[in-house]
């Protein structure tokens, strides 16, 4: 269904996305944005579930600028080489990928001739968030149990567009209290927690809850299609 395209940022930067077309004319655009493993099969598939419910669906490699073509598993040690490349990205000045995000935003909204929602999990939930507050033409976004959300800096931020977040109650990365912290610092943004752990949307991870997964994407297909079109 998709293919891989190379996208160039603002400062020419270019880097690969994963695109999956619908099968009809798109009504909107969505972005996928990765967890640390990549741009891998799950995420594609993702990107792909986006497409068949009428999307055009980007990922961008998010992990570019510090290493291309990352495809991991859920290892252990995929987990720490995720961990470490996170860091880096997370270490790079200002926009750093937040730059690739907002060529990725471009690109769909002016293939599309739609809006642009961007959705995410686990440090892609992260970015979302800040896309949201930092990224232009975003009309709606959907971070799922995006580790660092809840921290008292990241709750500052001011989005500009409607957001929906998803949480799961036994997230030992994303401790309760700081998601009902985070639900007072802004009363503006839906928030959703589920019976689940952490990655519960992944159907590659021991984390997987298919009830939960299940609501938490309902959701967020009405939510889209709410502010989407």
């Amino acid at each position: 269904m998709g293919q891989t395209i190379q996208l160039t940022a603002a400062d020419g930067f270019k880097f690969d996305a994963y695109v999956a077309q619908p099968a009809q004319n798109a009504k909107a655009a969505v972005v996928v944005l990765q967890e640390i493993f990549g741009v891998n099969h799950h995420i594609r598939k993702v990107a792909d579930g986006y497409a068949q419910a009428g999307y055009l669906a980007i990922a961008p490699a998010t992990f570019a600028r510090s290493k291309t073509g990352v495809e991991l598993g859920y290892t252990p040690d995929d987990m720490n080489a995720g961990f470490a490349l996170k860091t880096a990205i997370e270490n790079l000045p200002a926009p750093g990928v937040m730059a690739d995000i907002q060529a990725a935003v471009d690109h769909v909204a002016a293939q599309s001739k739609g809006k642009v929602g961007v959705v995410g999990y686990c440090w892609g939930g992260l970015l979302t968030w800040r896309s949201a507050a930092l990224v232009k033409g975003v009309s709606a976004a959907a971070p799922y149990y995006g580790g660092g959300v809840t921290t008292e800096a990241e709750a500052q931020r001011k989005p500009m567009c409607p957001v929906m977040a998803h949480f799961g109650e036994k997230d030992h990365w994303i401790p309760l209290e700081t998601v009902e912290s985070f639900k007072k610092a802004q009363p503006g943004v839906g928030v959703h927690v589920y019976a689940a752990d952490h990655g519960f949307n992944c159907d590659q991870r021991g984390s997987y809850n298919e009830a939960a997964a299940k609501v938490a994407r309902q959701r967020t297909l009405d939510f889209f299609a709410k502010h989407l079109g």
